[in-house]
């Protein structure tokens, strides 16, 4: 099938390429001409593990190509992706505008020689579906490849709606293993055509590529939900807002955990294996960080107050995770007494392992807070220091190549994120060169017998901390 993807962002790329890797002949459109051009020499603008290696897959077949021209890719296509970004406004409502230009550009360059389906794959509020509609109709009154206005015809095209559900990190396999596929739509003859277009993932039946982090469970089939536009749209929002409650919600109970002494991944453990809860996102911690989530909640939120209805609970699900990061720095306070003039270090940049994304990344928070406070901050991450670095040129982070160095001198360690490599670092050689041996574990990765054998004072979160009496010897 030939396929325009608008927009090659984090799903917009991902889309792309797994379409493509499934031998579909892909168009990739962006305003971004150097992005485009690094694509085309097989360079990806951001980092996902075996990204590169299907990009490179697609581009030797032949299905996917990369251009600054939307309108050979409407022109060209059968099923139009509308995969831009929609950042937060101030207000929490969503900027629309990339999705405003390229619905009206789509309408501005379609042709009468075939029916098309645009799919809105952004995430857009609820009711987008009609406002895209309308903009690719508007895009239509100035199409210079409009029919022939004698015949009284009107490109023929459907709007459907197409939530994506990527895991930042686990992208590609989220997308050829999906839990499920969610197609938003009323036109039987639309709802047939996607169904083609993604019959080899429901189906299962393709070549799975060979990549150990991509590699799928055991599935045969995944489901298909066909709904209404607004419903699709509605699925989306609801799920991050569930998933995003559920972290805060254990990041509530852990906080209690440390006041009575309970253990939070005992916890977790114990109420997990109830099937109406499940084991997944009840991982105590720093809380949640990304684009989606922030952004998500705040859309469904602003939603919400346009329909004069307080959702009291998903702000406190906010006001929680925003706490959370504030928690760890109390946590080092207690430790550490002082931090003026103490030398930290942040192990993990990036909100989440797997990506190179500092969008609402924790790990900023923390050390803009830490700096206003007086520290000197010590930074190691095994992906997106270089990212950090240009994108927060601002910051007074000094930037290490390894673990240990990171670890010379400092006065205090803070996880941040979940890399492996910090899950299995060496915590007794860590000792030796820290100053002062504490360690923040703010992913709870860490052993305690294996950090308490290695001399190290660890805090973790929902757990009580032990107090030792080396922190007492060297902590004045």
């Amino acid at each position: 099938m030939n396929v325009c993807v608008a927009g090659v962002g984090y799903v917009g790329l991902i889309t792309g390429v797994c379409l493509a890797y499934l031998d579909n002949n892909v168009y990739c459109v962006d305003i971004d001409p150097e992005k485009i051009q690094n694509l085309k020499n097989g360079i990806p603008p951001i980092y996902e593990p075996g990204l590169k290696e299907l990009l490179e897959i697609c581009t030797k077949k032949g299905t996917i190509k990369f251009s600054t021209d939307i309108e050979e890719g409407v022109i060209n296509s059968d099923v139009i992706f509308i995969a831009v970004g929609t950042p937060s406004l101030p207000s929490g409502e969503p900027n629309l505008e990339y999705v405003r230009s390229v619905s009206f550009n789509i309408g501005k360059y379609i042709d009468c020689n075939k029916s098309r389906i645009v799919i809105n794959k952004s995430t857009v509020p609820i009711g987008s579906g009609n406002w895209v509609e309308m903009l690719i109709n508007e895009g239509v009154k100035s199409n210079k490849n409009i029919c022939n206005n004698t015949t009284n015809k009107h490109p023929k095209f459907w709007v459907v709606s197409n939530p994506e559900f990527l895991r930042e990190g686990c992208a590609i396999h989220d997308t050829l293993y999906p839990d499920r596929i969610v197609i938003g739509s009323d036109n039987d003859e639309a709802l047939a055509i996607l169904t083609k277009l993604y019959n080899p993932i429901l189906q299962q039946n393709f070549i799975r590529p060979v990549k150990e982090k991509i590699n799928p469970p055991n599935i045969t089939a995944v489901p298909l939900v066909t709904t209404d536009i607004t419903s699709a749209e509605m699925i989306k929002y609801a799920s991050n807002a569930f998933l995003a409650t559920k972290i805060s919600f254990i990041n509530e109970i852990a906080n209690i955990c440390e006041k009575v002494g309970a253990d939070v991944q005992q916890v977790a453990q114990g109420i997990g294996l109830d099937s109406r809860i499940g084991n997944k996102f009840l991982n105590a911690g720093i809380g949640w960080g990304g684009s989606c989530f922030p952004k998500d909640l705040s859309a469904i939120i602003s939603i919400a107050k346009e329909y004069d209805y307080d959702t009291e609970l998903l702000k406190a699900t906010i006001n929680v995770n925003m706490q959370q990061r504030h928690n760890i720095i109390k946590k080092l306070q207690q430790a550490l007494k002082i931090i003026k003039g103490r030398t930290i270090g942040i192990l993990g940049l990036s909100f989440k392992p797997n990506t190179d994304d500092l969008r609402d990344a924790p790990s900023i928070y923390i050390i803009t807070q830490l700096l206003k406070m007086g520290a000197c901050i010590k930074a190691y991450d095994p992906i997106a220091m270089t990212k950090c670095q240009k994108t927060y040129s601002e910051l007074n982070v000094t930037y290490e190549n390894n673990i240990l160095d990171l670890a010379k001198d400092c006065d205090a360690i803070i996880i941040v994120t979940e890399w492996d490599e910090f899950i299995y670092m060496d915590l007794n050689k860590i000792k030796e060169i820290m100053s002062i041996p504490i360690i923040i574990d703010s992913r709870n990765i860490l052993d305690t017998k294996a950090a308490e054998k290695a001399g190290i004072i660890l805090h973790q979160v929902g757990k009580s901390s032990q107090v030792k009496s080396l922190l007492n010897s060297k902590v004045g």
